[in-house]
C-alpha cells in the first residue's frame, strides 16, 4: 500500500494535466473589451465532459494527497 498511493497520485496527477490542458481557451480580456462572443457561455458536449472529469480527477488528487500523508 505504501509504494501503490505514490503511483497512483502519479497517475492521477497526469491525467489531471492532460485534462486541464484540452480545456478550451476563452477569449481573455478580449470579450471585456467588446470582442466577439458573451461573457457567459454554457459548456456542451465534450466540454461539458472534460469539466465534469477535470473536477473529479482534482478532488481524487487532493483525496490521495490527504490520504498519503495520513498513512506516512
Amino acid at each position: 500500500m505504501e509504494k501503490f498511493l505514490p503511483i497512483l497520485q502519479i497517475v492521477v496527477a497526469a491525467i489531471l494535466s492532460i485534462l486541464i490542458l484540452l480545456q478550451q481557451r476563452g477569449t481573455a480580456l478580449g470579450s471585456a473589451f467588446g470582442g466577439e462572443g458573451g461573457f457567459y457561455a454554457t459548456r456542451r458536449g465534450i466540454q461539458k465532459k472534460l469539466f465534469w472529469a477535470t473536477v473529479v480527477f482534482g478532488f481524487l488528487f487532493v483525496a490521495l494527497a490527504i490520504l498519503n500523508l495520513i498513512l506516512k
